[in-house]
């Protein structure tokens, strides 16, 4: 599967015995639908998370092709409304795409995540984050 961010191959990387697709040249990652709710290990709770994400009324970065369908996806606004994090999704549900940061910034604004396991699981996968995990336990 190609970046839809800078058209590179992805690679599948396993985090929590959930396969997720990372662009190492970018550091994007994309997850197919329902891939969240598995992270979080609760289904309500990630429907939860989804369900707080708002289409963005006015967003300057550009518009990306889902990696699956190929359908430009919608400019959604993740986290809290003060500081929201602008992410892509697919309108047709294949999946949630995440530029680099992104999604550890997403988990670590949510109450979802309180134990931060999911993002100091990142920061073993993504080498660059480590000494923010660190620095944050």
């Amino acid at each position: 599967m190609d970046c839809p961010a800078c058209k590179n191959p992805m690679i599948v990387l396993e985090l929590q015995q959930v396969e997720i697709d990372h662009c190492v040249a970018c550091g994007g990652i994309w997850l197919d639908g329902g891939e969240l709710e598995l992270l979080l290990e609760d289904e309500k709770r990630g429907k939860l998370l989804i369900d707080s994400f708002k289409q963005a009324q006015s967003s300057k970065e550009r518009l990306r092709p889902c990696p699956i369908c190929l359908k430009k996806m919608h400019k959604i606004n993740a986290g809290q409304e003060n500081h929201p994090v602008i992410i892509d999704r697919c309108p047709k549900g294949h999946g949630l795409w995440f530029d680099r940061g992104e999604l550890s910034q997403v988990l670590a604004k949510g109450t979802l995540d309180k134990d931060r396991k999911i993002i100091k699981l990142l920061a073993e996968i993504f080498d660059k984050d480590k000494c923010e995990a660190k620095n944050d336990s």
